[in-house]
């Protein structure tokens, strides 16, 4: 990276950081260009230059926690033996990540209330394709080992995102135990049904 591009960089990373902290602090909506551009000092057209729009900012900085929460799986993967066990860990980081980020409001009121352009859209896929390549690899990983029966890991994949994020969505008016067991119901359900045998 030559020193153009580091700079380049720095720049893109202090526009993010003020951000973030604007948006933490006064919500998606109630944060403007305006704002940020006072923050940081940079110009309107420097934050255009590195994220097109405020939506393309937020999605970054969506991208960096999406990213965050990748880290912290990776480092405490190793500690769960089955994979029962990381689908439950799974569940708990989930609730913790929804119930803790800073962001999470601002997320919500990003996802809620705001028309997607087709920028927004195509990024969000991409995130969603991360996260069924996550779900699907966990998945057979349990089908290989035997201990869940043989079935299609990639359809599986979508009904696990799919009640993780019904569980996001869900448990915002819900307190911090109760997140938490309904994200670890939706994996008991998940591995084992509701319907007697």
């Amino acid at each position: 990276m030559n020193q153009k591009q580091l700079q380049s960089e720095q720049t893109k990373k202090k526009i993010a950081v003020a951000a973030r902290a604007l948006f933490v602090q006064k919500g998606y909506k109630a944060t403007s260009i305006e704002d940020i551009v006072g923050a940081t000092g940079s110009s309107k057209g420097n934050i255009y230059y590195h994220f097109k729009s405020k939506e393309g900012l937020f999605l970054y900085l969506i991208e960096e926690w999406d990213h965050e929460w990748e880290l912290n799986w990776e480092q405490s993967v190793h500690l769960y033996r089955t994979t029962t066990e990381k689908l439950y860990a799974v569940a708990e980081q989930l609730a913790a990540d929804d119930l803790n980020h800073p962001l999470t409001k601002a997320a919500d009121e990003f996802f809620h209330n705001e028309e997607k352009t087709s920028e927004v859209e195509s990024r969000m896929a991409e995130m969603n394709v991360k996260h069924l390549a996550f779900n699907q690899k966990l998945l057979q990983e349990g089908i290989e080992s035997g201990e869940f029966k043989p079935g299609d890991a990639e359809r599986l994949a979508v009904v696990l995102e799919a009640i993780f994020f019904g569980a996001n969505h869900l448990s915002r008016s819900l307190g911090p135990d109760m997140t938490t067991m309904l994200y670890r119901d939706a994996v008991t359900v998940f591995l084992n049904g509701i319907a007697e045998e």
